[in-house]
């Protein structure tokens, strides 16, 4: 694509409204329904699975992939992140926003340990729930 300079940070709103231009150019907006982006969206995870299907475990870094491997890799990647950016897009959905919501459900969902913290609040909450039958008393 043109006017896309190299150095350029790349932002989800870059993407989107890239993509929107590149359907508009081709007049494939009336085919870019939720239903069709996510069923090409599936179609590229399938392709990105197809680079690991059969080697195993890989390490971090792929340092013993080959370069032309990794390019491909890359291009599957954006196939992925490209159909993800446009259905959001197309269903009204700040991509970034939600991610980043995503992130923090996830952290409460998911608590970090805190090194030797995890053990006294486990048993407190079992003290808790064993001398109160599991609920909260006035002093609570």
């Amino acid at each position: 694509m043109t006017g896309v300079a190299d150095e350029a940070p790349v932002t989800l709103d870059l993407l989107k409204q890239l993509m929107a231009q590149f359907a508009k150019e081709r007049d494939w907006e009336p085919f870019h329904s939720p239903r069709n982006l996510l069923l090409a969206l599936v179609g590229e995870v399938g392709e990105l699975s197809e680079i690991f299907q059969w080697k195993g475990e890989v390490p971090k870094g792929l340092p013993d992939w080959k370069e032309e491997e990794k390019l491909h890799l890359g291009e599957e990647l954006s196939d992925v992140l490209l159909y993800l950016v446009r259905l959001s897009d197309m269903c009204g959905v700040d991509l970034g926003k939600a991610a980043l919501r995503k992130v923090q459900l996830n952290a409460i969902k998911y608590p970090a340990k805190v090194s030797g913290k995890e053990d006294e609040i486990e048993n407190t909450a079992s003290t808790l729930t064993s001398t109160n039958n599991g609920t909260a008393t006035d002093g609570d």
